[in-house]
């Protein structure tokens, strides 16, 4: 989840929303890359970490804090959050250890950051009695486990998400992924990223799914977290079909957002309540939370971090598809998305992959992506067949940027020869050597 934005002046046309966007276009050699990802801290008797105690998120962020030169984030006087030299720690609403990387020009910075990352955190982890692990959802932890972290948007978020879907507070407390975030150089680029984007996700949901396990047994798919996404909120989230629309641009974009109802508005450190509120009547002083006041940019940048597609679209465009895992995979995934978004043969090359798809087409991929992983099928579309295409034309996008990424494409191409995922290679253990106990599962899935 985002932290709260600042700055920016007054909104005073829609108009100025789109140029919001717009004003994230860089040229080529600027482009950046940006990694997040998720992970699950736990102690020696596989316990979610609460936010206090001496085997705690607390204690965790102290210690980074004291002894790797990070600096504070707090709200109401509570720690919850890190930043340094451009990049940010932060909290998910169940004590999700998150990282937002640092902006960076190639793929060995971002792999050379994670590293000095799991280094940090086994420095301190390791003091206290704390560990983390990489999966796309908590394997055995109820709802009732899991700590909730003292951010006001979380409380606001919590209540809200029960009433609009089934599966919004499994998405918040129990569910990890790994992203990355790219630039794009105009308006036309923006389109044509976001349309491979939202087509491939449900190859990056399929070559990193690992989440088979929920509730302390197999849930019958591949990716149980793509599966909450599909029941949260249907106004916030999904494959934008409209984008594929003639006229798409960033007004077509700013217009579906100011049609998701609010969650809040910052203010003086607090959190203000506008559930289900709308943005447009905000922009005529009309918010029945704030009367009389209109938004600034930086509410407008709050409100953009509470939509979530399957790729979403700020400044930059964030693939957001794919369960987190091991080093390897974190790794793998901006390499994935790198080598497809910034060579642009491999991006026309993916545009003729999946151009023929339509509205349809694209939901049942994302549907049987979280069910079946690589071996999903539909209308004649092999997921298997599709991801090695992708993978394909990745590799050679990164090849020819000559830095030698291609090679953290490694463990999608295992993965691709030997037909299974991180999840299938999971539930072979549990079904076999593990002999249907979970506990092992902490330490395989170990960062």
């Amino acid at each position: 989840m985002s932290i709260p934005q600042s700055g920016g002046g007054t909104i005073g046309s829609k108009a100025q929303l789109a140029a919001y966007m717009e004003s994230g276009c860089k040229p080529k050699s600027d482009w950046t890359i940006g990694t997040e990802h998720e992970k699950f801290g736990f102690d020696a008797l596989h316990r979610p970490l609460p936010y206090e105690g001496d085997i705690s998120i607390k204690s965790m962020l102290e210690g980074l804090r004291d002894g790797f030169g990070w600096s504070e984030m707090r709200e109401a006087g509570k720690l919850i959050g890190l930043t340094k030299a451009g990049a940010n720690i932060s909290l998910e609403p169940g004590g999700q250890f998150e990282l937002s990387g640092a902006m960076v020009t190639n793929l060995h910075q971002s792999a050379a950051e994670l590293q000095q990352h799991l280094h940090e955190l086994h420095q301190i982890g390791d003091k206290i009695g704390a560990k983390f692990m990489g999966l796309g959802a908590a394997p055995e932890w109820r709802g009732d486990e899991v700590a909730v972290m003292p951010k006001g948007r979380y409380r606001l978020m919590t209540d809200y998400m029960g009433r609009v879907g089934t599966h919004g507070t499994q998405m918040m407390y129990r569910t990890c992924t790994v992203q990355v975030n790219l630039d794009y150089s105009s308006e036309s680029d923006m389109v044509k990223k976001l349309r491979v984007a939202l087509s491939l996700q449900p190859v990056a949901t399929a070559l990193f799914a690992n989440s088979p396990f929920f509730d302390g047994k197999p849930n019958g798919h591949k990716s149980w977290r793509s599966r909450i996404w599909r029941d949260l909120d249907a106004a916030r989230t999904g494959m934008l079909p409209f984008a594929f629309e003639s006229g798409m641009g960033f007004e077509a974009y700013v217009d579906w957002v100011l049609d998701v109802p609010m969650y809040f508005v910052y203010r003086n450190g607090k959190y203000i309540n506008a559930l289900g509120q709308s943005f447009r009547d905000f922009l005529n002083g009309e918010l029945p939370a704030l009367p009389g006041e209109v938004p600034s940019m930086s509410d407008w940048a709050d409100h953009m971090t509470t939509v979530f597609p399957e790729a979403r679209v700020k400044k930059y465009i964030e693939m957001r598809g794919a369960d987190v895992g091991n080093q390897a995979h974190i790794n793998a995934l901006p390499a994935f998305w790198v080598g497809l978004m910034y060579n642009s043969a491999a991006l026309d090359a993916a545009w003729d992959l999946v151009k023929g798809f339509d509205e349809a087409t694209r939901e049942a991929l994302r549907v049987a992506a979280s069910v079946d992983g690589l071996d999903a099928l539909v209308d004649g579309v092999a997921m298997i067949d599709l991801a090695h295409a992708a993978v394909a034309l990745s590799h050679a996008g990164l090849a020819e940027r000559g830095l030698g990424e291609e090679a953290f494409l490694a463990p999608l191409m295992q993965n691709i020869a030997t037909k299974s995922t991180q999840a299938d290679r999971f539930l072979t253990l549990y079904h076999g050597a593990w002999k249907c106990d979970l506990r092992p599962i902490y330490q395989a899935a170990e960062l």
